[in-house]
């Protein structure tokens, strides 16, 4: 059985109406073609108020809170994007916002996370996942929004399926890039929940292809995981996510980092789109299928919060 029951209509109907005013309705853009095809959407989330999809569940979780607990503060876990959607967060609510952060998180996004008042605490990566395995939160006196498995944050970021389907109806594919799994936990989800015919396509780098090697085992298994998609760098499915994530992928798509690094850069000059290594997934694996086998696509730009340094870089070569 999953760890929550699966999202209402209703549920999403409130979580919509509850991101109004504090989200934007991100556009639907199609990927640049030289042939004229239009047959790829981008779904721009970089456009959130700190240019990513994070904040339409972290807001919705934060927001959920009973006002006594979340005066004490909130807390999260995050590589970056999180952590950003925590601290705007707490400054809404005027309350404190703490993250713990691997050492190896970019640096735009640490200083983000200060701009925006929140407390980032930097750790060795191996320490951010024994935190989380360990459920060491349960020793803190915040109010914990776990990135993944808070069904709060997986609601809030159903919102964004109304939006797909509202201004795509056609819709046959969905690519959506899979980290912890609280992306597609949520929009997949809801968009399966709005329009069962739906194909939701997984999308993971190949140096960190966690819920793969769980689907290939029928476990939640562990892998070893380098990438420098930051934001969907996590080497395990947890058994919370894994039996919901099963029954809504309907494939997982591979992608190189080098096929990574070409989408950022085609993003970047044909499209005009910043994109972060996560925030690119979906469209490289969507330019990596034939049009006749994917049908009209939707690819989730998750986020756009990439260092300059290697923006430049990937520009460069």
């Amino acid at each position: 059985m999953n760890v929550f029951p699966p999202v209402t209509e209703a549920e999403l109907l409130a979580a919509a109406g509850g991101l109004s005013g504090v989200v934007r309705k991100t556009p639907l853009v199609p990927l640049h073609d030289p042939q004229g095809r239009r047959d790829i959407l981008l779904k721009l989330e970089i456009h959130q108020p700190i240019g990513s999809f994070k904040l339409r569940g972290v807001f919705h979780a934060v927001a959920s809170l009973a006002d006594g607990r979340r005066a004490r503060g909130i807390s999260t876990v995050s590589a970056g994007n999180t952590a950003k959607a925590l601290a705007w967060s707490g400054r809404h609510f005027g309350v404190e916002a703490r993250s713990l952060m691997p050492e190896s998180a970019p640096r735009t996004k640490v200083d983000a996370v200060r701009a925006l008042g929140g407390t980032p605490v930097l750790v060795p990566t191996a320490e951010v996942f024994r935190f989380l395995k360990e459920h060491g939160w349960e020793r803190e006196p915040y109010a914990f929004i776990h990135p993944w498995t808070d069904r709060d944050v997986c609601i809030g970021h159903c919102s964004m399926a109304l939006e797909i389907l509202e201004d795509c109806p056609a819709v046959e594919t969905v690519f959506l890039p899979v980290g912890g799994g609280g992306l597609l936990g949520g929009v997949g989800a809801a968009l399966r929940l709005l329009k069962p015919s739906i194909r939701l396509v997984a999308v993971e780098p190949a140096g960190c292809a966690a819920l793969r090697a769980s689907l290939d085992a029928g476990r939640p298994t562990s892998v070893a995981c380098d990438t420098f998609c930051d934001g969907v760098a996590v080497p395990y499915i947890t058994e919370e996510m894994y039996p919901l994530l099963a029954e809504l992928t309907d494939d997982v798509v591979l992608v190189t980092e080098r096929d990574v690094r070409r989408t950022i850069r085609r993003l970047a000059i044909d499209d005009h789109i910043v994109a972060e290594g996560a925030g690119a997934l979906a469209a490289a694996a969507a330019l990596s299928i034939p049009p006749a086998e994917r049908g009209a696509s939707v690819c989730l730009v998750t986020g756009g919060c990439i260092d300059a340094d290697l923006l430049a870089e990937i520009l460069l070569e």
